[in-house]
């Protein structure tokens, strides 16, 4: 699939949320948007040829994508997964119809009740956390594709982000910046997330001979005050690191302020890379080289793979975007 310029390629390029760009390009009237900022918008995003291909939804008859997704609380990501679907969705035609379920079967099956009646293209059953789950009961008889999630018995197709690759190459980025004794603050450990991250942070090492040190992976860390603390206990080490890579944008943070606490500044006394692309990855100071969730590609996937043309993979993996800013440098002695 040929990778389409999204809200999210349009808001990263134009220094705004994606929000913004949303009431831009729906042509929602806001005195908050300035009329420099409306106009920024839309020339990028004509300059990235964002365009919908599909007409107005006049029917009554519409077909229409059920999304199903268990929470959009745990993490700031739920509105990527609903714009990309939405959009992929209206491009072929279809209204998205979401419904936050709380993961319990009643609901779902409630859900799936009030668009059985129509014409219904199928479902999207999306997990806001990456994991594995067991086959919902509900979609007996449906067709559906997983988003963010996986199913063991692997009959349904699915989508996830391709966070092992991702850990990969944040800590190869760091290795080629001249970095030995690079850290890694890793997520909790039930998280399919964290251990793919932290899978691909030891795999980077082993392809560059780099032993790996028990003693540098830190954590278990989700939040900055956590980040903070992974980040004191490894600069208490006889021998702390020079780089350390961050499970999350949220734990660099906290990584951030432990080494201004200590007089240690980004990048010239230890680099950082966080995950995730959170809006303040961009807004730190320096800002911080991290990785995007595609998690809009991945929405958009899902759509074509349950209505455009049969066939393909079964499990797709969508590879992270790796967005270098400020946050990494040269081990000292090697610039």
């Amino acid at each position: 699939m040929v990778k389409r310029a999204t809200m999210s390629d349009i808001a990263r390029k134009a220094g705004v949320s994606q929000a913004t760009v949303s009431l831009v390009l729906n042509g929602v009237a806001n005195a908050r948007v300035a009329a420099e900022t409306r106009a920024r918008v839309r020339a990028i995003a004509e300059d990235l040829g964002y365009a919908r291909r599909g007409g107005a939804l006049r029917s009554a008859d519409v077909p229409v994508i059920a999304l199903l997704v268990d929470d959009v609380t745990a993490t700031p990501f739920a509105a990527p997964f609903i714009e990309g679907a939405r959009s992929s969705a209206f491009e072929f035609g279809a209204l998205l119809a979401v419904f936050c379920t709380g993961n319990d079967e009643d609901t779902e099956r409630a859900a799936l009740d009030l668009v059985r009646g129509g014409r219904l293209l199928g479902v999207l059953y999306c997990s806001l956390v990456t994991r594995l789950i067991s086959r919902p009961f509900v979609l007996a008889g449906v067709k559906a594709v997983l988003l963010n999630c996986h199913a063991g018995d692997g009959d349904l197709p699915s989508v996830v982000p391709a966070d092992t690759a991702g850990g990969f190459a944040a800590t190869e980025l760091l290795i080629r910046a001249g970095h030995r004794r690079i850290a890694h603050i890793a997520g909790e450990g039930w998280g399919e997330a964290a251990r793919g991250r932290t899978t691909g942070y030891k795999r980077a090492l082993a392809s560059h001979d780099i032993a790996f040190a028990p003693e540098l992976l830190a954590g278990p860390a989700w939040t900055a005050i956590t980040g903070r603390e992974a980040t004191l206990a490894l600069l208490d080490l006889p021998d702390p690191p020079t780089a350390i890579f961050c499970f999350s944008d949220r734990v660099a943070l906290g990584c951030y302020e432990a080494l201004a606490m200590r007089g240690l500044r980004v990048p010239e006394d230890v680099s950082v890379v966080g995950f995730d692309n959170d809006d303040i990855a961009a807004t730190l100071q320096p800002a911080l080289t991290t990785l995007v969730l595609p998690h809009d590609e991945m929405a958009r996937w899902a759509v074509e793979r349950l209505v455009g043309p049969q066939g393909g993979p079964l499990r797709m993996k969508i590879g992270c975007e790796l967005i270098e800013r400020r946050s990494v440098g040269p081990l000292r002695g090697k610039a």
